[in-house]
């Protein structure tokens, strides 16, 4: 039984959709995996560890485990190292044992799992370090269809915090709603006149930040400004509402960026640009 739970995600849902997609259900000839059945014996026998092989944080081995159960719920695994924990090269992750064709047919969804989460987890946990403390670091929608709950949760393992999880959980108000509401202080008042609570407000000018406060807004987003001109736009905010850096922010300019006094540093390529992580499985037959 795996016990890895995250609000708004189904992991056996996940699971089965994930191999049919391998498998080839639906598909002619489809629904079974030609090679395990064709090489391996049926009551062969594998054991094996999955391992990295670079530095990384790791995210995502709970999932791998239900892979691996999904097909031989009799198979026994070794959880080596835990999510969030971060590890030098050559560190062994988990260990698996169990039936040679069930393991073989789920490795390469276990696998692409573990590595792409993994990946955004070790991007996320640089762009903290980066930080030396200063600001929080926050995620995006800027997610692939159909993996944000995972993909933020990869995010969290590596040390952000998450932001919104989807459209229903606070306002954000960005150009184009500014542009059709007729301005920062109106679009800013409808949210209010709504009974919304939490209300993000995008700026790009330093003009826009009073009249977003003076409205309501809980929290002023500045697009797109230089480490200088965040500073002088915490010192206009004053406290009066929570302060983001967003837009274009890079590892090599995070730093700067945390360090203008600002309270979060949101940043999409956590999610959009993370390579997939080098992690390896090796089997021997027992």
């Amino acid at each position: 039984m795996n016990a890895f739970t995250l609000p708004g995600f189904n992991l056996g849902a996940f699971v089965h959709a994930t191999l049919a997609e391998d498998l080839g259900e639906g598909l002619p000839g489809g629904g079974h995996d030609v090679t395990a059945e064709s090489v391996i014996p049926a009551d062969a026998r594998f054991a094996g560890v999955m391992d990295s092989r670079e530095a990384i944080t790791v995210a995502g081995l709970p999932l791998a485990a239900a892979f691996f159960r999904h097909l031989d719920p009799a198979c026994t695994i070794e959880m080596l190292v835990q999510d969030g924990q971060s590890v030098t090269p050559g560190a062994a992750l988990m260990r698996i044992a169990g039936n040679a064709r069930a393991l073989l047919t789920v490795e390469r969804s276990a696998l692409n799992t573990v590595q792409h989460l993994s990946g955004i987890a070790t991007m996320t946990r640089a762009y903290v370090d980066a930080m030396n403390g200063q600001a929080t670091l926050l995620d995006t929608r800027k997610t692939i269809p159909g993996l944000r709950v995972l993909e933020k949760y990869a995010t969290r393992m590596g040390g952000a915090t998450n932001y919104r999880m989807g459209l229903w959980d606070a306002v954000l108000i960005k150009d184009n709603h500014v542009a059709v509401a007729g301005g920062v202080g109106p679009a800013v008042a409808r949210a209010k006149a709504a009974g919304v609570e939490r209300i993000i407000c995008e700026v790009d000018r330093l003009d826009q930040i009073e009249p977003a406060i003076v409205a309501g807004a809980t929290q002023i987003l500045l697009d797109n400004m230089s480490p200088a001109m965040l500073a002088e736009a915490v010192t206009l905010v004053a406290g009066r509402a929570a302060t983001e850096a967003s837009g274009g922010v890079r590892l090599d300019t995070i730093a700067a960026v945390a360090a203008s006094g600002v309270d979060y540093v949101s940043v999409g390529r956590l999610m959009q640009s993370a390579p997939a992580a080098d992690i390896g499985l090796d089997f021997e037959l027992v």
